[in-house]
């Protein structure tokens, strides 16, 4: 099986993509294909006699399905959100033949090709309590627009298998069982399901999500309205989840993080309801994020990132960390 050349992830040549691509769009001639971005999923910014476009081409584990889920939802948001006041999505560009994706062939299998339109505005990093109450409205404009929304198409949701079970299952098969690690981890884990089974019972807001809204994701600003974008995470949650990643992320002060919080919330409530409970709970949905995170870096070890950086050091790390969260005593 593996007596020929194998490739886990490729960067596909800008050439080439203009050469497969440039035809399938009404965008006019393309003057630019540039490699933007390596993440997850690889971004090419294009330039055409129409404009600036993204190109995101998806990892290989992102499935037709997966893009058909994305893309649907945001045709659907575009039209709820409609004109307003706190939000809009980046929206995908419609192919000729109508169709929103194409399936090329790389060298690791078949990957996804999507076309953004480029997002104009301003980056805010949420360090003043203004900001925070403008992007709490959003986030919950946002909210109310997926309650609208259909999500008719077979999804996962972000539940503990998914934020718990499915990545303590890769850390372990990357550490292995008899790391030292490994007993603390199935312990800690046991607990933190047991915590937000416990909260869950108690009646969380639990809807379509964001996914992945940790602020870079959806901080981009147009005037009053806060862009969100980059969907493809998106699935049914509790909305404690999705608020969770805002708390939690680095480029706020600590000092001045409860207030920045705080002012958030003001705004969230100012749209839709986000009970006690909801608010206990986003705590307890930092940690969770933080697991999934851990299991994300080893599910890009052998395909992308390379192991160098994830030995003892990176482990204890994440193991320093989860102890300090008194899950376990």
């Amino acid at each position: 099986m593996f007596n020929q050349p194998t490739a886990l992830r490729s960067v596909l040549n800008p050439k080439y993509l203009e050469f497969a691509l440039r035809d399938q769009y009404d965008i006019g001639p393309w003057e630019e294909c540039l490699f933007w971005l390596r993440g997850l999923n690889d971004t090419y910014r294009v330039r055409t006699s129409t404009g600036m476009y993204i190109l995101r081409v998806y990892r290989t584990e992102i499935t037709e399905a997966d893009v058909q889920y994305e893309l649907s939802l945001l045709t659907q948001l575009k039209s709820i959100l409609g004109s307003a006041p706190h939000t809009d999505i980046g929206e995908y560009i419609e192919k000729i033949d109508r169709s929103g994706y194409t399936v090329l062939d790389a060298a690791e299998g078949r990957r996804m090709a999507v076309m953004f339109r480029y997002i104009e505005g301003t980056e805010n990093n949420l360090e003043d309590e203004e900001s925070c109450y403008k992007f709490g409205q959003s986030a919950a404009e946002l909210h109310k627009a997926m309650d609208q929304a259909v999500a008719e198409l077979p999804r996962y949701e972000l539940d503990t298998k998914f934020l718990i079970d499915e990545p303590l299952e890769r850390i372990i098969n990357f550490i292995g069982d008899k790391n030292e690690a490994s007993s603390f981890l199935h312990t800690f884990t046991t607990e933190l399901k047991e915590r937000i089974a416990t909260v869950s019972r108690q009646g969380l807001d639990f809807g379509l999500c964001h996914g992945d809204m940790h602020g870079n994701n959806n901080a981009f600003q147009q005037g009053n309205q806060f862009i969100h974008y980059d969907f493809e995470w998106a699935a049914k949650g509790w909305r404690s989840y999705d608020l969770a990643q805002v708390k939690a992320r680095k480029r706020q002060s600590g000092e001045q993080k409860e207030v920045l919080w705080s002012a958030l919330l003001k705004g969230y409530r100012s749209i839709r309801s986000f009970s006690k409970q909801d608010e206990e709970a986003v705590d307890l949905f930092i940690i969770a994020r933080r697991f999934w995170v851990m299991g994300l870096d080893v599910a890009f070890i052998e395909s992308d990132m390379g192991a160098l950086d994830y030995g003892s050091d990176w482990l204890n790390s994440f193991i320093e960390e989860f102890r300090d969260t008194n899950i376990v005593e």
